[in-house]
């Protein structure tokens, strides 16, 4: 059906292009959307901060933290995670949360008392928050993850209850 200069446009049906930024501005408006933008905004800066120090061994982890983040990102705000159900995205997402905070706790560490130039000192401060940052999400990724497998566990067939004679050691009978 096409309008007429003067018509005004249906506003129920949006265009595609837009619905694409409406849902990445729904996803990032969340606390999960947040907390990973923050993983990739900390990580990149990281990565820079790296680059311009004397402890460039350290800038692979930031990189892939930074890239990770952004897979996430994308993936969860264009809904991946509904479309392919044969990966555990909780898992996953929580089990590279915890591996990047320790990392990021441990380099951060390193950075901050083995190296003396500024940019190393920086880049171990941004660390000491990212860790803080990753935590957090690991924090409200459980939460999620724990409330998914209580869902899993109620099936339409229970367990059988054991009485408390079942597990008696008495012989008294």
């Amino acid at each position: 059906m096409e309008r007429s200069e003067g018509e005004d446009p249906d506003p129920t049906v949006a265009p595609p292009g837009t619905r694409l930024l409406l849902a990445f501005k729904a996803f990032v408006s969340s606390r999960k959307g947040l907390l990973l933008l923050s993983q990739a905004a900390l990580s990149f800066i990281i990565f820079i901060c790296y680059i311009a120090s004397t402890a460039a061994a350290f800038m692979m982890v930031p990189l892939l933290t930074f890239l990770l983040a952004l897979c996430f990102f994308i993936s969860y705000s264009l809904k991946l995670d509904e479309k392919f159900r044969g990966i555990y995205w909780l898992l996953v997402d929580f089990l590279c949360g915890i591996i990047a905070a320790i990392i990021y706790f441990a380099i951060s560490i390193a950075a901050v008392s083995k190296y003396s130039d500024t940019a190393s000192k920086a880049a171990g401060v941004f660390g000491f928050i990212a860790t803080i940052v990753y935590c957090a999400y690991v924090y409200f990724t459980l939460n999620s993850l724990a409330t998914f497998l209580k869902q899993g566990d109620s099936s339409d067939n229970p367990q059988p209850q054991k009485s408390e004679n079942d597990d008696s050691d008495s012989d008294s009978d």
